[in-house]
């Protein structure tokens, strides 16, 4: 099968990996032209994604920014073949898929929304690794949802990625998710790690410093522009937060201990409840 790929970060440099480890062919389009160099002679693409090899992809993976991926196919629908199948692996779904779906149905080729839910705080070809998938959670946004065949189709053509689990939502409902998975922890980490205090934590940090800081480090242009396309999300999940920081707070600030206790056994139960 000859595979498509758009991007050579390190979704879409892994997703090269598997696929040409799995014995596909597989082209890339990547502006960065040292990466797109590497990568081939890592074995992981076989050539550049040129225009007249679009027709050509059985399947054509998305794996840049959402409005990139968004322009890329606008600007690329009419080269592909109506047995194609297109999916994109961004972390927001209700933008793209407003803008993709369309074309899909225009140009005759099917497009569904993806979101690997794998990755690392490391961005780049560098870190990719043909076994980045193995046993993660992919979720599907369809065009319907009562196509058997479709997601029958899209999971044979994830095979090499060796994904664990798939969920089918809309994006509507992925990108409120996503702003309580996965977004706006991103963004409590990046500015917990503000304390001046963290500039001589060493020695006194342990487990939880780790977990809470580990995603600090992120790729700063796209998680900004993730932030803003999911703006109402987030800002709702942010509000919660800030509210529920502010109960901790007061109950601190005015030393009261029962007030505190209770706002821990909640959080603890809470927890139990929504993770077993």
């Amino acid at each position: 099968m000859n595979v498509g790929i758009l991007g050579l970060g390190l979704i879409g440099g892994s997703l090269a990996r598997a696929y040409a480890l799995a014995g596909h062919t597989v082209y890339a389009a990547e502006k960065d032209e040292n990466m797109l160099s590497f990568a081939i002679l890592a074995g992981a693409v076989h050539g550049r994604l040129e225009d007249s090899l679009i027709s050509r992809c059985a399947l054509i993976l998305l794996a840049i920014y959402p409005d990139g991926s968004a322009s890329w196919l606008e600007a690329h629908a009419g080269s592909i073949s109506k047995t194609a199948l297109v999916l994109d692996c961004c972390g927001i779904k209700k933008k793209i898929c407003s803008r993709c779906f369309p074309l899909a149905q225009r140009y005759g080729f099917t497009f569904v929304g993806g979101h690997p839910m794998a990755g690392s705080q490391f961005s780049g070809f560098k870190y990719s690794r043909a076994d980045l998938f193995e046993g993660a959670p992919m979720i599907l946004v369809p065009p319907v949802f009562d196509d058997i065949y479709l997601l029958d189709r899209v999971k044979e053509a994830l095979k090499p990625c060796h994904f664990g689990s798939f969920s089918v939502t809309t994006a509507e409902n992925h990108d409120k998710m996503i702003a309580f998975t996965s977004q706006v922890p991103h963004i409590l980490s990046n500015a917990f790690i503000k304390s001046p205090t963290a500039r001589t934590h060493k020695g006194f940090s342990a487990g939880s410093y780790k977990d809470l800081t580990r995603v600090a480090w992120l790729n700063s242009r796209m998680w900004a522009e993730l932030f803003l396309e999911n703006k109402e999300n987030v800002l709702f999940e942010l509000d919660q937060y800030i509210q529920s920081l502010s109960a901790y707070r007061s109950a601190i600030a005015e030393g009261d201990e029962p007030a505190l206790t209770a706002l821990l056994e909640e959080g603890k139960k809470r927890k139990e409840e929504v993770d077993g």
